[in-house]
């Protein structure tokens, strides 16, 4: 499978509490809820269309827990995304929690070396193994170079504080936009999908004047 992950960012690249001011105030945040003014049926159309790529499940222990006690309450049929997560494999890495408490079945806890666990999981066959949220574990992916597609929601918001998709000391990175499925929706929000291209270094290059002509030299 492919691993993706799939969140909501600001302008400035926080993903914290997108959806209420309750959703996460670790760290003092207080400005959660900032997406739900700018969401949308466009905004749910692309998120079903994440959804539908789905075969399997990966969360860290908060998101686990925030979608966990939620979703299992939506019970209409017709609701894609609470069926993809209500009856699809889910994996939650985390030491601390008990297999009686991982109750959102089915879902298996990951204990053991994250990396490898990732790699096997990615191992099994379907279409994606797919990230939701889940700051920290996301952080410990992308480090680990074991993305294959990032697909973002920018929000033309800037929240000013808070956990950012790619924090200050994160692995350097190019990616390359896959077109069909990146454009602007009214309202604004970005819908981006990446694709990892080169992982631990970023082209670069400089601007030079040769002949009074401006030109681009790569590195």
């Amino acid at each position: 499978m492919l691993l993706s992950v799939n969140t909501f960012v600001s302008l400035d690249g926080v993903m914290q509490g997108p959806g209420a001011p309750d959703e996460d105030r670790s760290g003092g945040f207080d400005r959660g809820g900032w997406l739900v003014p700018h969401a949308s049926t466009h905004t749910n159309e692309v998120v079903e269309g994440w959804f539908r790529e789905a075969d399997a499940f990966l969360f860290g222990r908060t998101s686990f827990g925030l979608l966990g006690g939620y979703f299992p309450k939506v019970t209409d049929p017709d609701n894609l995304i609470a069926t993809k997560l209500n009856t699809l494999p889910k994996y939650v890495v985390s030491s601390t929690l008990t297999d009686d408490e991982a109750d959102w079945s089915p879902t298996t806890v990951l204990r053991g070396d994250l990396v490898a666990e990732v790699r096997r999981l990615k191992e099994l066959p379907g279409r994606e193994l797919q990230v939701h949220g889940s700051w920290r574990l996301a952080q410990t992916l992308h480090q680990a170079g074991l993305v294959d597609v990032y697909r973002l929601l920018q929000y033309p918001v800037v929240v000013g504080a808070g956990k950012r998709l790619f924090p200050d000391g994160s692995s350097p990175a190019t990616f390359a936009t896959v077109e069909e499925s990146s454009r602007v929706l009214p309202g604004g929000v970005v819908s981006l999908t990446l694709n990892p291209t080169r992982l631990g270094a970023i082209f670069a290059g400089t601007y030079t004047v040769a002949e009074g002509r401006s030109s681009t030299v790569l590195d």
